[in-house]
């Protein structure tokens, strides 16, 4: 069977919330590629995808070190991290970046283009009274920002960030975040990634996970592999049929 073909094996439990993934997930975060290309022509793609790469390498050095005698925390907020990564990546590729070009970029990144399925599937999950919420690594204010510019107001109950315990994902503490919340055990909750990644460490956690994989890329060769595998958020909605 093909690989990326929606796995149709039951969920061991029915689930009583879905939690998402913001960026890349609900949010496009290759859709900063556009501006990108107007501003550096014939780098637009690639340095969306390598800005992408270095802001998730960020996050996994911070998580996992420390610094000087006392072990103190490095730490940075995703929105810091977003725009070192970004300066990083403009000059792996010899790209100079001037500060209005930083700003125009940034500012972008507040208002990725949303996914267009995105309504459709929070509305029918809120038609059928099941709880739902983001796990992002974003901080506050940007997924504030983001969630407004979506025009997903109203759609989820939790919007939650990892910045309350100064911890990227995967670290099981930023998963415990939304059970936390919820209330509920992790086996009753869909936890929806497209990052193959943070679907794993979300299978890890003990969530019924389900990866959007967008961009057909194979599966992560360590660990269990997610509950489902679509290619659309649509997939959700699986879970939930008799």
């Amino acid at each position: 069977m093909d690989k990326n073909a929606l796995n149709t094996a039951r969920a061991p439990q029915l689930p009583g919330a879905v939690l998402f993934d913001a960026y890349g997930t609900l949010l496009d975060v290759y859709s900063v590629g556009l501006l990108a290309e107007q501003l550096f022509p014939g780098h637009g793609q690639a340095l969306g995808v390598l800005w992408r790469d270095k802001q998730i390498d960020y996050t996994r050095l911070v998580t996992t070190s420390r610094s000087g005698p006392e072990r103190a925390s490095v730490y940075q907020p995703f929105w810091e991290l977003t725009s070192a990564a970004l300066r990083y990546a403009c000059k792996k590729l010899g790209l100079a970046l001037s500060a209005g070009q930083e700003q125009q970029l940034m500012n972008q990144y507040r208002h990725l283009s949303a996914f267009p399925e995105n309504r459709e599937v929070l509305q029918a999950l809120k038609s059928r009274g099941i709880v739902t919420g983001i796990l992002s690594n974003g901080d506050p204010d940007m997924l504030g920002v983001a969630v407004r510019s979506a025009g997903l107001d109203g759609l989820l109950d939790h919007v939650i960030s990892v910045d309350s315990i100064r911890q990227y994902k995967t670290h099981p503490e930023a998963y415990a975040l939304g059970t936390q919340a919820l209330g509920l055990p992790a086996a009753q909750v869909v936890f929806v990634s497209s990052n193959g990644w943070d679907a794993l460490g979300a299978t890890w956690f003990g969530y019924q996970t389900l990866w959007v994989n967008r961009y057909q890329l194979p599966p992560e060769e360590i660990g269990p592999p997610p509950v489902r595998t679509g290619h659309s958020l649509r997939d959700v909605l699986a879970f939930f049929e008799p």
